[in-house]
């Protein structure tokens, strides 16, 4: 089995509970969601529409062939794997909060022009530190205001041409723009970046738990002061 029909090979099983527990996420009756296998951020899923009559390998070979389907087919098919994609965010959440602390932005999108047959719905933390980000294509292709990730609501009819030269363009930061010479200078940015946002984050949970505390207690001497009050009175 080739890398590039795997995800085809998964959307075509009738059982996908035999999945390894490394590959599977979840499944439902039309989606089927995976870790992805080279993650490009700390959080990495992909969630492909399963195959079932009416819809063929070929009509769920990718966003094109789908839009070209039946309208309500093809709306099925997107509003599916946005349905799941919301679940999907969710546990990443819980996840974040429970591993780090607090929690930041998720995207989710497809790729103009992917690089795997079937169809499949990218959800990621918006971070891109990942030991599997190595090239400038993979940075430029998920970089969120370039062009080559499309959101669920940016899908339409696209050709090739239009996008794959996207990936080429010269590496610039997603977050504060500044232009990068090589990858390991922009992973490094990036990690420091993301850095920067987790220590905000905890120092503003930080003061948010100081300050319930002195309301707490606060409250706690309000309520004890008619005690106080008549313990003195005796």
């Amino acid at each position: 089995m080739s890398a590039l029909t795997i995800l085809r090979s998964y959307a075509q099983k009738s059982h996908p509970e035999t999945l390894p527990p490394s590959v599977l996420l979840e499944f439902t009756d039309s989606t089927i969601t995976i870790f992805d296998a080279y993650p490009k951020s700390v959080f990495h899923f992909l969630i492909l529409p399963r195959v079932k009559p009416p819809l063929t390998i070929f009509k769920l070979a990718s966003l094109r062939t789908v839009l070209k389907t039946d309208k309500d087919h093809a709306r099925a098919v997107l509003d599916n794997l946005g349905e799941e994609a919301k679940k999907v965010e969710r546990q990443i959440r819980e996840e974040m909060s429970k591993r780090y602390g607090y929690e930041w932005n998720i995207w989710t999108g497809f790729h103009a022009v992917p690089s795997m047959e079937h169809l499949h719905l990218h959800v990621l933390s918006a971070d891109m530190c990942s030991p599997a980000m190595k090239l400038k294509k993979h940075y430029n292709s998920f970089h969120p205001s370039r062009g080559f990730f499309l959101s669920l609501e940016e899908m339409r009819a696209l050709k090739a041409s239009t996008y794959e030269p996207l990936l080429k363009e010269d590496l610039a930061c997603w977050r504060c723009g500044a232009g990068m010479k090589n990858m390991p200078t922009l992973k490094a940015h990036l990690q420091e970046e993301w850095d920067k946002e987790a220590k905000a984050k905890k120092a503003k949970l930080e003061r948010k738990r100081k300050r319930d505390d002195v309301h707490g207690e606060a409250g706690d001497a309000k309520r004890h002061a008619p005690e106080k009050e008549q313990e003195l009175q005796s």
